[in-house]
C-alpha cells in the first residue's frame, strides 16, 4: 500500500515527546510480529488511551507523517496470513485506526491506500477466522464508532457494507458485542440527522440521508418480523435513540414507525413485551413529545390492558413518573399497580378502601387473581414487584391524588400476616394465598420495607396499632430470618419515630408507651440469640431509638425497667466483633443519655471499673479493628458533648485516648484519634477556622484560654508526638487530617506574642532532624518533651500548604508517563521471551 506525503505549510510542533517517538518502531515491530506476545490487554488500552489524548491535542496526520511506522504496523496487519494475526493485536489496530481517522484529514489519507477498507470493509476481518473472538469484533465496533465523526466515516459505512455487518452483530452471542452494534447504530442515525430541522424528513423518509434510511429501513424489517429476537433488537434501537436524542426529526420519525409498534400490541402473546415497554416510556419522557399528539397516549393505553399484570407494573410505575401524562391514563395506571392489593384485602374479607377511587379496579382483576394463584413463584413476583413500585412511588411529588393510605396500610399488614400464618381468610383463594405466601421471606421483606415508608408524611395515628401489631408480630415470630428481623427493626423504628401524633398527645404519642412496654421484652429475647446477626441489628436499633427519645420520659421509664442495658453491656466482651462494635456504639449512646446506670450496677466484676473503663479495656486489648473504632467515635463523641466522664478530667482522658490510638495497627482508628485531638482543640483554642474541612460544630464551652498555655498543655499531654507522627503516616486519610490539623493550629498561632522566638537552638534543630528522619520512614525516636517554641518553629518552618496540596490528589495522580509505558510493554515481551527460555 502506497501513501503520497502530505506536505504541511507550517511546521505545527513536535506532538509527541521525542523519547516516544524513538521507542515506537521497537513496540510496532512487537505488535506486528506474530511470534511476540503482548503480556495482556490492559497495557494496550493503556496504549489506546495514551493515542487518544495525542490525537485530541494535535494533527493526527502529523502524527502519522513522523511516526511512518504506525501506518507500517495497521498495513503489517493487513499483509499477514490471517491465522497469524493475533486477536489482541488486530483489536488493538482496529481500534487504534479508528482513532487515526476520526479527523477527516486524516480519515482521506488512510483511505488512499484502502488501508480503512480493508480494516473495516467486507474483505477484511469479518472473512478471517480470528472474527470468531468478540474482542475482535468488539475492537471492530470500536473502531467505526470513533471514525465515524464526520461526513466522510459516515459515507464510509454506507459504502463498505458496514451497516450491514452492525445489523448481524445485533443479535450476536456475546451481550457486550450486540450491545455496542446497537448503541453505534443509534450514533450513526444522530449523526446523520444532525441539524435536521422539524419536517425536513418527509413522513415516508424520502429525504433521510443514506446511513440513516438504511438503519430505519431495518428498524422497520425488524419490527414486521415474526422472530422475537429480531423485535427486540428493533425495539431497543429506537428506545435508546428517543432516549439520547430530543431533536425535531425523533417526532417525524416516531410518526414514521408508532403504526408498527401499535400493530405489534396486535399479537398473543405480544413479542418483546419488556423491550415494547421500555420504548414507550423512552418515547413518553422525551420533551418532544411534551404536547405533542403523536397516539403514544392511546398506545399506552392499549398496552397497559394487553399486558399482564407482571408485565404491566414496570409500565404503569413509568407512567406515573411522566409530568404531562394524561391524567386518565394515569389513573389506569395506578389502578393496575394497585390490583393486587386490592385482590389480597379481598381475599381476606378486609374492605377495598373507600367507595369511588377503585370502583374500576375489578377491571383486569380476573387477570391479577389468576396470577396470584398460578403458582407460588408467580404470587411471590407479582407481590414484590407490586410492593417495592408503590414504595419507589410514595415518597414522589407526582404521586396520585388522593393518595389511599389507609388502604396500603391495610394491605401491607394483610401480606405480613399471611407470611406470617395470621391471616384469616374469607375465601378459598385467601386460603391458596395463606398456603403460598406462609413463611416466604422475599416478600416479608418487601413488605416491610414498603410499610416503613408508609411511615411518612399522610400517616394516621389511628393505624398505628395494627401496624405495631403486626410489626410486633413479626419481631416476636421464632421464624423470622435474620434479614426479616433486621427490616423490623428498620420499620418499627420509621413508625416511632416518624408517625405524627394529635397535638394533645405526649411526644412518643398514645400508642408508644403501650408498644414499647410489649417490645422491651422480644428486644431482650432478640439480644440474646443465638444468631449474631440478629444480636447485631437489635443493638442498632437500640443505638437510634436512644438517640431519639433518651430524654423522653415513658422511654425511659420502660429501658430503665428492663434488663436491655445489662444485656447490652455484656454484649461488650460478645465473641463477634460486629456485635462488640455495636454494643460500643450502643453503650455510648446509652451513656449520652444518663441511661447505664443499671448496667454499670448491675454486680459484675466489669461493671465496678465503669464504662470508661471498659471501653478503655476494649480500645487495648481487643483484637478486631470494628470494635476499637466504635470506641473511639464514642469517645469524640462524649468529648463534643461534654460527657461527665470526660469533664471530670478532660486531660487525663485525652491523653490516655491518645496513647492508646497512637499505638493502634487500624488506620481508621488513628483517624478518628486526630479528630479527637481536633475537638480538644477547638474546645480549648475556640471556634476552628471555617475553611478547615474537618471544622467541628461546638456547643457552648468554657472562654478558650491563653494561646500559651494552651500550647504548654498540648506538649504536657504528648499531642504533639502523635500529630506530627499521624503528619507522615502510610496511610494518606491520617496524614490529611493532620496536616489540616496542623494547618488549623498554625493559622491560630500565626499572631502570637506570648512566646519567645526559638532562635536558633540545638533543641529546634534536634525537633527538625527528628521530623526528617520520620518523614524518611524511621519513627522509632519519640520527639520527647517539647516546649512551646519548639513547636512554633516546626510549624513555621513545614511547607504545610504544599503537603496539604499533595495529599489532596488522588492516590493514583502519579501516571507513568506515556515513555514508561512503552518501556513497559516492551520490557514484558522481553520478560515473556526469558520465561518461555527458563521453561527448557
Amino acid at each position: 500500500m502506497r501513501f503520497s506525503h502530505v506536505s504541511c505549510a507550517e511546521n505545527c510542533g513536535l506532538i509527541m515527546d521525542p523519547e516516544c517517538s524513538r521507542l515506537l518502531p521497537a513496540l510496532c515491530a512487537v505488535l506486528a510480529d506474530p511470534s511476540q506476545a503482548v503480556a495482556d490487554d490492559t497495557c494496550l488500552e493503556k496504549l489506546l488511551d495514551w493515542f487518544k489524548t495525542v490525537t485530541e491535542a494535535g494533527s493526527s496526520l502529523l502524527l502519522l507523517q513522523e511516526n511512518p511506522c504506525l501506518v507500517d504496523l495497521l498495513s503489517h496487519v493487513l499483509d499477514l496470513k490471517p491465522q497469524d494475526v493475533s486477536p489482541r493485536v488486530l483489536s488493538f489496530s482496529l481500534c487504534l485506526a479508528g482513532t487515526f481517522a476520526a479527523q477527516e484529514d486524516c480519515f482521506e489519507y488512510l483511505q488512499q491506500g484502502q488501508l480503512l477498507l480493508g480494516l473495516f470493509g467486507e474483505a477484511g476481518p469479518l472473512s478471517w477466522a480470528a472474527w470468531s473472538v468478540p474482542t475482535v469484533r468488539s475492537g471492530w465496533i470500536r473502531g467505526l464508532r470513533s471514525l465515524a465523526r464526520h461526513p466522510s466515516g459516515l459515507h464510509f459505512l454506507g459504502d463498505s457494507g458496514a451497516l450491514d455487518a452492525l445489523f448481524s452483530l445485533q443479535g450476536d452471542s456475546s451481550l457486550f458485542v450486540a450491545s455496542a452494534a446497537s448503541q453505534l447504530l443509534v450514533h450513526v442515525l444522530a449523526l446523520s440527522m444532525q441539524g435536521k430541522a422539524a419536517g425536513s424528513p418527509s413522513p415516508q423518509g424520502s429525504a433521510w440521508p443514506t446511513c440513516a434510511q438504511k438503519i430505519v429501513d431495518h428498524v422497520e424489517a425488524c419490527l414486521c418480523s415474526t422472530a422475537a429476537p429480531q423485535v427486540t433488537q428493533a425495539l431497543n434501537v429506537l428506545t435508546t435513540t428517543f432516549g439520547r436524542c430530543h431533536s425535531p426529526w425523533t417526532e417525524v420519525l416516531w410518526g414514521q414507525l408508532s403504526p408498527l409498534v401499535a400493530h405489534l400490541l396486535e399479537s398473543d402473546p405480544i413479542p418483546a413485551a419488556h423491550s415494547l415497554v421500555d420504548l414507550l416510556l423512552s418515547v413518553a419522557r422525551s420533551p418532544v413529545f411534551a404536547s405533542a399528539d403523536c397516539g403514544l397516549w392511546e398506545t399506552m393505553a392499549r398496552m397497559l390492558s394487553c399486558l399482564s399484570p407482571t408485565q404491566a407494573g414496570p409500565l404503569a410505575l413509568g407512567t406515573l413518573k411522566v409530568q404531562h401524562c394524561p391524567q386518565a391514563l394515569k389513573s389506569q395506571a395506578f389502578k393496575i399497580l394497585l390490583q393486587p392489593l386490592v385482590c389480597i384485602l379481598r381475599a381476606t374479607a378486609q374492605a377495598p378502601g373507600p367507595p369511588g377511587l377503585l370502583d374500576e379496579t375489578t377491571e383486569g382483576g380476573s387477570m391479577t387473581v389468576d396470577t396470584l394463584l398460578s403458582s407460588k413463584s408467580a404470587c411471590v413476583g407479582l407481590l414484590c414487584q407490586t410492593l417495592a413500585h408503590l414504595e419507589e412511588l410514595q415518597p414522589l411529588p407526582q404521586r396520585p391524588l388522593p393518595w389511599p393510605q389507609t388502604l396500603l396500610v391495610e394491605a401491607a399488614v394483610i401480606v405480613l400476616q399471611l407470611c406470617d400464618g395470621l391471616a384469616a381468610p374469607s375465601s378459598s383463594e385467601g386460603g391458596r394465598l395463606c398456603g403460598a405466601l406462609a413463611g416466604c421471606v422475599r416478600v416479608q421483606r418487601a413488605a416491610l420495607d414498603f410499610l416503613g415508608t408508609l411511615s411518612q408524611g399522610t400517616s394516621s395515628w389511628e393505624l398505628m396499632p395494627q401496624v405495631f401489631a403486626v410489626l410486633l408480630e413479626t419481631l416476636e415470630s421464632p421464624a423470622s430470618s435474620p434479614t426479616v428481623l433486621k427490616k423490623a427493626f428498620q420499620a418499627t423504628l420509621r413508625w416511632l419515630l416518624d408517625s405524627p401524633s394529635p397535638p394533645t398527645c405526649l411526644n412518643l404519642g398514645p400508642h408508644a408507651p403501650l408498644f414499647l412496654k410489649e417490645l422491651f421484652p422480644v428486644l431482650q429475647k432478640r439480644l440474646c440469640s443465638p444468631c449474631w446477626e440478629v444480636r447485631d441489628s437489635a443493638l442498632e436499633f437500640l443505638t437510634h431509638l436512644t438517640a431519639c427519645w433518651g430524654g423522653e420520659a415513658d422511654f425511659r421509664e420502660v429501658l430503665l425497667a428492663s434488663e436491655v442495658p445489662k444485656l447490652t453491656w455484656q454484649l461488650l466482651r460478645d465473641p463477634e466483633s460486629y456485635v462488640r462494635a455495636s454494643a460500643v456504639t450502643a453503650m455510648g449512646q446509652l451513656s449520652s443519655q444518663g441511661l447505664q446506670a443499671a448496667s454499670e450496677s448491675s454486680g459484675h466484676p466489669e461493671g465496678q471499673q465503669g464504662l470508661v473503663g471498659e471501653l478503655l479495656h476494649i480500645l487495648s486489648v481487643d483484637s478486631e479493628g470494628f470494635p476499637r473504632r466504635a470506641v473511639a467515635r464514642v469517645f469524640t463523641e462524649w468529648l463534643r458533648d461534654s460527657h461527665a466522664d470526660v469533664t471530670r478530667d478532660t486531660q487525663w482522658f485525652v491523653a490516655t485516648v491518645l496513647q492508646m490510638v497512637s499505638r493502634d495497627l487500624d488506620w481508621e482508628v488513628r483517624a478518628q484519634g486526630l479528630e479527637l485531638v481536633q475537638v480538644f482543640l477547638a474546645q480549648t483554642l475556640g471556634q476552628p477556622n471555617p475553611n478547615c474541612p474537618y471544622a467541628v460544630t461546638l456547643p457552648k464551652v468554657t472562654p478558650p484560654s491563653p494561646l500559651p498555655e494552651v500550647l504548654r498543655t498540648l506538649c504536657q499531654l504528648h499531642i504533639f508526638d502523635f500529630v506530627f507522627r499521624a503528619l507522615f503516616d502510610c496511610d494518606r486519610p491520617v496524614a490529611q487530617k493532620a496536616c489540616d490539623l496542623l494547618l488549623f493550629l498554625k493559622d491560630k498561632t500565626a499572631p502570637c506574642r506570648g512566646l519567645q522566638e526559638p532562635g536558633d537552638s540545638s533543641d529546634v534543630t534536634s525537633v527538625e532532624a527528628t521530623l526528617q528522619r520520620w518523614q524518611a520512614g524511621e519513627q522509632g525516636e519519640p520527639l520527647g518533651n517539647l516546649e512551646p517554641e519548639e513547636v512554633l518553629a516546626a510549624l513555621r518552618s513545614m511547607d504545610l500548604k504544599g503537603l496539604q496540596s499533595r495529599l489532596a490528589e488522588s492516590s493514583d495522580h502519579v501516571e507513568k508517563s506515556p515513555q514508561s509505558l512503552l518501556q513497559d510493554v516492551l520490557a514484558t515481551v522481553a520478560v515473556l521471551e526469558e520465561n518461555v527460555a527458563d521453561c527448557y
